[in-house]
């Protein structure tokens, strides 16, 4: 909601993140089409943005989007969400579920989802997710299946939600030449799966972000979106959820849904199983492995901007039996730092790093893998330090 006191007419508003396909080629800008005649409803319609980081990082398409809706006399609709705004240039409601570093399988598996559908109440659902799950190579499969749970529990919050999903934009990061192939695979299942799972009561509508989105101009790092991006997805989103608000479904405009010209074909997709955040454990005593239980690891950068990265460790069971739990060892280089983990309860002391698996994903068969991934701050090039894995 908004928090501004000198708007006070939203004051009165109350407080608290996929869909038929269709694609939605955005209206006139509101500076070229009028605004439409449109009574205040006495209870406003409660849009709750979901994703990661290009939703909520601060995701500054819900600010122009917000006031777009103000301007053209949608000024009943108070944007939820349990984070608030953080700055965009211009007074809007910047409520939201945009958590940077998130996967959306993550948020499935661990249920995260309906402890903020409970604190917000939303009627409408924006999705943008799945970037992350691209980047750690997860399935197109896999990431739809975490999207039906996700749309389970939001009709289970609201029977009649209107949910409005994402072809996610396109992505070139420096570190991930796959990426740009996989989002592609993921865009091009989305129209199906949403196809599948809408209902009347509660439809699905796909809102293509994909298509004439550039990496080069509508990005600054091939995967967050700069002005121009946000512009661009501001003014996709806008008629889809213009009718949500009126409740009715957008007429579609014939488009071309990415379809990859080889499928990308993961080695190993790491299982989506994690906690988003990480808290400093004490470590216990270190004992002897157990007879037949082995693991390695290996640490990779997977992204990195200007004060920051993004940063991923594989650990692999190597022994003979299966392990119940692992442990890897490292230490920063000069200059980097930790932020926030997931999948990994993580302790710090100085440089030195402890990450132990969480209760889920200590248990690995034999030769089965099971990723953790990081967000820091880097006062120069982050590089990747010798890594240590110890199995029980």
């Amino acid at each position: 909601m908004l928090r501004r006191p000198f708007l006070s007419m939203l004051a009165a508003f109350a407080a608290i993140p996929l869909l038929v396909g269709l694609a939605v080629t955005p209206p006139a800008h509101p500076a070229t089409a009028a605004p439409p005649a449109r009574s205040v409803a006495a209870t406003p319609v409660r849009v709750m943005p979901l994703g990661d980081s290009i939703t909520g990082s601060p995701g500054c398409w819900r600010s122009i989007l917000w006031n777009r809706l103000q301007s053209t006399g949608h000024t009943d609709v108070d944007f939820v969400g349990t984070l608030g705004p953080q700055g965009c240039g211009q007074p809007y409601d910047g409520d939201n579920e945009g958590h940077g570093g998130y996967l959306v399988t993550n948020v499935a598996n661990q249920n995260l989802l309906p402890g903020w559908l409970a604190a917000t109440r939303p009627d409408v659902v924006l999705m943008h997710f799945g970037t992350n799950d691209v980047w750690s190579n997860i399935a197109p499969a896999t990431i739809l299946a975490a999207y039906s749970k996700l749309v389970d529990q939001m009709r289970a919050s609201n029977p009649a939600m209107r949910i409005i999903v994402a072809k996610i934009i396109p992505m070139a990061p420096s570190s991930c030449a796959e990426c740009g192939q996989r989002a592609v695979a993921l865009n091009a299942v989305i129209d199906g799966w949403a196809a599948g799972k809408a209902t009347t009561a509660s439809p699905i509508v796909v809102v293509d972000q994909w298509t004439g989105f550039s990496t080069t101009t509508d990005t600054y790092d091939g995967v967050h979106p700069n002005a121009a991006g946000d512009q661009k997805m501001s003014d996709r989103w806008y008629p889809a959820l213009v009718a949500a608000l009126g409740g009715t479904t957008p007429t579609p405009t014939p488009t071309t849904s990415p379809t990859p010209t080889t499928s990308p074909s993961p080695t190993t997709s790491p299982s989506p199983t994690a906690s988003p955040t990480g808290s400093p454990t004490v470590d216990p005593p270190t004992t002897s492995p157990p007879a037949g239980v082995a693991c390695t690891a290996s640490y990779r950068v997977t992204n990195q901007w200007q004060g920051g990265y993004q940063g991923e460790v594989t650990v692999r069971s190597t022994g003979a039996a299966r392990t119940t739990g692992w442990r890897v060892t490292f230490t920063l280089p000069a200059g980097q730092q930790i932020t926030q983990v997931w999948n990994a309860e993580l302790a710090q002391t100085g440089s030195a790093v402890t990450a132990r698996n969480v209760n889920w994903n200590g248990a690995l068969a034999p030769v089965a893998e099971a990723t953790f991934g990081f967000l820091g701050t880097s006062t120069g090039t982050a590089t990747a330090p010798a890594v240590t894995c110890t199995a029980s």
